[in-house]
């Protein structure tokens, strides 16, 4: 459990947050937005100092973080699955939110998304923020799965138990997009969780989230 709380992001991001704040590196800009220098920089410092925790703790454990997130399969056919996942999530999403908003419109507190009207600048704005998006969110979040996945599979009671937890989690650190986009959220966490649990590797999970986020950021950025 301590593991778990350590690898899920509050601790590490509470930690570089502070540091940036100290070094002057406010998150919101004057006029109240997201600062874009502060949201990337938190994300990859994260990235950085979270993948390291996890390597250390793995191999403290004697295991092996290449066979946790590489797995034993073969790597082309994983890297097509996770190209062919990329419009099952896209559709996925959309009827979901499609669904919420006719259902419960309620739910849809947020008009304009923040993080979405990072990339909504120029294009070196939206590039950066397009590879923070693929680094911090397809690839650091879906090797947090893998790791938090086996430690509640091994611990802290199986594998569903992990998907539920963990994707509820997922979901309602995005709830600054709004509750219909955490419900949506959720939902992924779990699809890209079920992928991991039955090919026992990130590959594919990573490319359809890498992919999944890229086109969010193009839609964004082109104000569609």
């Amino acid at each position: 459990m301590a593991e778990v709380l350590l690898c899920s992001s509050i601790p590490t991001q509470f930690a570089i947050g502070a540091l940036l704040a100290g070094l002057g590196v406010a998150p919101r800009l004057p006029n109240g937005d997201l600062s874009l220098t502060f949201v990337v920089a938190l994300s990859l410092l994260d990235t950085l100092a979270l993948t390291a925790l996890m390597v250390a703790l793995l191999r403290a454990h004697g295991d092996s973080p290449w066979e946790l997130w590489r797995g034993r399969v073969p790597l082309l056919p994983e890297v097509l699955r996770g190209v062919g996942l990329i419009p099952v999530a896209v559709l996925m999403v959309g009827l979901l939110i499609g669904s919420l908003r006719l259902l419960a419109p309620w739910l849809h507190n947020v008009t304009d998304n923040p993080l979405e009207a990072l990339a909504t600048g120029d294009p070196g704005e939206a590039a950066l923020f397009g590879a923070m998006a693929i680094i911090a969110g397809g690839i650091r979040e879906e090797l947090q799965r893998a790791f938090l996945l086996q430690r509640f599979e091994r611990h802290l009671g199986g594998a569903t138990v992990g998907v539920v937890v963990l994707s509820t989690a997922f979901g309602l650190g995005h709830l600054l997009q709004g509750m219909d986009a955490a419900v949506a959220t959720g939902a992924l966490g779990a699809f890209w969780a079920v992928v991991y649990l039955r090919r026992r590797s990130s590959v594919a999970p990573i490319i359809s989230h890498a992919g999944f986020n890229s086109i969010g950021v193009l839609r964004a950025a082109l104000g569609l």
